[in-house]
Parts: C-alpha cells; structure tokens; sequence
C-alpha cells in the first residue's frame, strides 16, 4: 500500500521541484503560483480551441508540468496532445482527464503555498 507521501510525489514530485529551484523555498512558491496560473488558463483556452489549438496548448502544459514534477499531469497533456488529432469526442475526454489531474495537482500546490505561508 503506497503512503500519502508516495501518492503526493505521483501528483507533484517536491524532490524534483526541490532540484529544479535549487532548494530554494521563495523561487518554488514563485514557481507554484505560475503553474497554477497557467494550468487553469491552458485549460480553459482549450475548451474554447480547435484540434490544431488543443494540440499546441497541450504540449505547452506538458513542458511545464514535467518542470515542477507533476508526472501525472504531464502524461495526461502528453495524451490530450495525441487526442487533438483525433476526433472531438477524443479530443474532449482527453481534455476532461487532463484538467482531473490539473486539479489534483492545484489542490496540492495551494496545500503547499498555504503551509509555506503558516510557517
């Protein structure tokens, strides 16, 4: 049975996030508050977009996702990337799985900013 730290690090691995700003505290925050920011309008940017749309937005997600350590969130752009070049209805699943796991990982980086924010 995994733990509640193992099942964190599928939705964002802080070791990675760690190595990527170099330890420091203040430049993940910084880092967290972007994503967060850009995962939500990526998503609702490509509600609004064609196959050729949902492609480019997707990939641009999956960069940043891989960046901060959100695997999971990376791997569902990465799918919803292939889907665009599908049909709408496999294009939107994709869409609808991809902001699943946005949400997980946004629910656990505003647990992490308001943590960091108490201390």
């Amino acid at each position: 049975m995994e733990s509640a730290a193992q099942v964190n690090d599928v939705v964002l691995d802080r070791g990675h996030l760690s190595r990527m700003t170099l330890g420091n505290h203040s430049l993940e925050q910084e880092v967290l508050g972007l994503f967060d920011r850009q995962a939500e309008i990526l998503l609702l940017r490509m509600r609004k977009s064609d196959g050729a749309g949902v492609g480019a937005l997707a990939h641009t997600l999956k960069g940043s996702a891989a960046g901060i350590g959100a695997a999971e969130v990376a791997r569902a752009a990465e799918l919803t990337e292939r889907a665009a070049k599908g049909s709408a209805e496999e294009c939107s699943a994709a869409i609808d799985r991809l902001a699943d796991a946005v949400d997980k990982a946004r629910a656990m980086i505003a647990e992490l900013l308001s943590q960091r924010a108490e201390a």
